[in-house]
């Protein structure tokens, strides 16, 4: 009873204490897993706001902010390719902020944001092609490849493998690039041919060339970043520039409307436009051109400035409007043919 007696008061005293409720973030990533939880780490690290991570792929994260609108879960959506975004913009999932950091960018970043009324930004450039296993390439005595053409050669019929557009950055933007390429008729025809030679298609964007990597595949169609990292970590990959141009992609960041914790996702908006922390990304391998003008980058980085890049429409082809009408018309004339 004395025991009883001494806790009581103490146990009074703790009830009338308030909670503090600890700082959070909820953070959706569409860029790679290591470098997705690099980032996670580091912020909350550095800022002692406690990071939930969920990495998807860019269609799979628009699908899901799309599917949470009434009730969001997300604060912020970080890395990916930038149509989504833009998509997520014009159908009003995103905000608009204009970050302080905003003068240490890139140009292609700051239009990025403008083109969405500021609703996301660039955090890093990275052209389109793909890569392929060398050794796989010589046991099957398979020509080498040099062009997006080359790829529809009757000789690389299930060889070949990409990610679903529907559900990949990556794969729309390799669909949107074939279309401003050859124009739509030609494009689709491409697409068509192409799907002849596909072994499967992926959920994720970088999962072909991983998958080339590992034995499993002999070319993926991928950023030219993604097969880089392969190549750097030992495994024989090789990496095409294809020879009629190529499209590129943006990946970008956003912060989600009507988020629960708004002031800490523009903390980590502020915190990942830093030449610091972009430059962090070279302890994962990942060789995009950064967004800030000061961060470092790989010299094994492939060079935009030697590659032939198509004027990509961002604004057209990230609109809610064409990226349904070019999914729609890829699900109907392409992905039902037989292979």
């Amino acid at each position: 009873m004395k025991t009883l007696l001494l806790s009581a008061p103490l146990l009074t005293v703790a009830l009338a204490l308030p909670a503090i409720a600890a700082e959070k973030l909820t953070y959706y990533c569409s860029s790679q897993e290591d470098w997705c939880q690099l980032m996670a780490d580091g912020f909350e690290a550095e800022t002692g706001i406690k990071v939930s991570m969920t990495r998807k792929s860019s269609g799979e994260t628009m699908a899901q902010i799309k599917a949470e609108a009434d009730n969001p879960k997300g604060d912020i959506w970080w890395g990916g390719t930038g149509d989504p975004h833009l998509q997520a913009a014009e159908e009003g999932l995103t905000v608009a902020y204009e970050s302080p950091m905003r003068g240490e960018l890139n140009d292609w970043a700051i239009r990025q944001s403008e083109s969405s009324g500021n609703k996301t930004i660039g955090i890093y450039s990275g052209a389109l092609g793909y890569g392929y296993n060398e050794d796989i390439l010589k046991d099957n005595n398979l020509p080498v490849p040099a062009c997006w053409k080359d790829l529809l050669k009757p000789e690389y019929k299930g060889h070949v493998q990409m990610a679903n557009p529907n559900s990949s950055g990556t794969a729309y933007t390799t669909l949107a690039t074939i279309v401003q390429l050859f124009g739509e008729e030609e494009g689709f025809d491409f697409m068509k041919g192409l799907h002849k030679n596909i072994n499967q298609y992926t959920k994720s964007g970088s999962a072909p060339i991983k998958a080339a990597a590992r034995g499993e595949n002999t070319i993926g169609i991928v950023f030219m970043h993604d097969a880089v990292k392969q190549a750097v970590s030992g495994f024989p990959i090789k990496v095409v520039a294809p020879c009629e141009g190529t499209g590129y992609e943006i990946g970008s960041m956003s912060l989600i409307k009507d988020s629960r914790n708004p002031e800490n996702a523009k903390k980590f908006y502020d915190w990942a436009l830093t030449a610091a922390v972009q430059s962090r990304s070279l302890e994962v391998n990942a060789f995009q051109v950064m967004s800030n003008k000061t961060a470092e980058s790989s010299p094994s980085a492939p060079d935009l400035s030697t590659i032939k890049l198509i004027d990509y429409d961002f604004a057209k082809y990230g609109s809610s409007d064409e990226r349904k009408r070019l999914l729609k018309k890829w699900d109907d004339e392409v992905s039902t043919l037989p292979r």
